[in-house]
């Protein structure tokens, strides 16, 4: 009885160690960086209120399919309305004294009438009286009056002429300012419609009819109906392997086990400091049937792949470049590493036996 409970420990032993002894075998290995998902609208957006005031209504709920310009929310506000009033007050005003019945510079034009006519009444007399002074007739001080005369009356119609020169580029420029500001003040009116940008999607309202808007607040998200896009986060020691058009493997914990293939669409080269990862976009090759945003899961981009290489189990590698045989620690060449492979460049051959580390 003794002899049969040795022999039987014996072969427990042995097992024991044939289990922890293997040999590098062939296989094919796959390389792969793990990302965060998540899934989102293409073109989500958060719509916004150019002007302040009272949400009056939404035109549309969660989930309302909606085509570019058309309205989503409704917002009111008076104090816009009285500001539009008043800057088409000044419009007309600056487009009456520019261009009306009473224009100013029909005035101005009148007394440039006026003061040429007599420039050259002045005129006249001042060339006569020089004439006959050459002559030596008529008195120097007739001639001084006469000159004198001639030279006001002149810089009397040049100093209207830049009056009117002046005065009209002013009025240019006040007309031209009151019309933008009664164009500004026609835009805020209609700001107080706030419109979709795209085709899409209302995803979220976040404003009742009644409360307070100001134009820092989103009022909602709208984005594309059908063609979601997948955010992946990679963290900054992977992303260098990480290339677009790289095929990539997605699990959705909605849908379990089921494995979409996707492919890598861009990178964004800004880094986040507070989780130290890159976002990375992809696009799937056939996506599910439902999407929402927020969808989350898990991703694994290929970063190379080769077949039929001599590979071990990963927990069989000592300090990156060692493996332990009977004879003792052989250095090796690692190539590719899967999850639990890794693949065996120089060292080893598959009639190599190893033994696993720790037993």
């Amino acid at each position: 009885m003794k002899h049969c409970v040795y022999f039987i420990i014996a072969l427990l032993l042995s097992c024991t160690s044939d289990n922890n002894k293997i040999s590098p075998i062939r296989s094919d290995i796959v390389e792969s960086v793990y990302a965060s998902v998540t899934i989102q609208p293409d073109s989500l957006y958060n719509i916004y209120s150019a002007v302040g005031g009272i949400l009056d209504y939404n035109y549309v709920e969660e989930g309302t399919i909606v085509k570019a310009g058309q309205p989503v929310v409704q917002i009111i506000n008076n104090t816009p309305l009285l500001n539009t009033k008043n800057a088409k007050l000044a419009y007309e005003l600056a487009k009456e004294n520019l261009e009306g019945s009473a224009a100013i510079l029909d005035a101005i034009e009148e007394e440039i009438q006026t003061a040429f006519l007599k420039y050259k009444n002045d005129s006249i007399n001042y060339y006569r009286q020089k004439n006959l002074w050459e002559q030596q007739i008529g008195s120097k001080l007739e001639y001084d009056t006469k000159e004198l005369n001639y030279q006001l009356s002149k810089n009397q119609l040049s100093l209207l002429k830049n009056k009117f020169n002046r005065t009209k580029y002013e009025l240019n420029t006040q007309l031209l300012q009151a019309e933008n500001n009664y164009k500004t003040s026609k835009i805020n009116t209609t700001d107080f419609t706030v419109k979709s940008k795209l085709n899409g999607k209302v995803y979220a309202l976040y404003k009742n009819p009644g409360e307070l808007v100001s134009i820092q607040e989103s009022l909602g998200t709208i984005g594309c109906k059908e063609k979601f896009i997948i955010e992946m986060l990679v963290d900054e020691v992977d992303i260098v392997h990480i290339k677009k058009g790289q095929k990539t493997l997605i699990t959705l914990d909605a849908y379990g086990n089921q494995i979409f293939e996707a492919g890598i669409d861009k990178i964004y080269p800004t880094k986040d400091n507070r989780s130290q990862t890159f976002l990375v976009e992809a696009l799937f090759k056939n996506p599910p049937d439902v999407l929402y945003p927020g969808l989350s899961g898990e991703g694994n981009i290929i970063i190379s792949q080769k077949k039929n290489v001599l590979t071990i189990p990963k927990e069989y590698l000592i300090e990156q470049n060692q493996v332990l045989t009977k004879e003792g620690k052989v250095e090796v060449k690692t190539g590719l590493e899967s999850l639990d492979r890794v693949e065996i460049l120089e060292g080893l051959s598959e009639n190599s036996i190893l033994l696993k580390p720790g037993t």
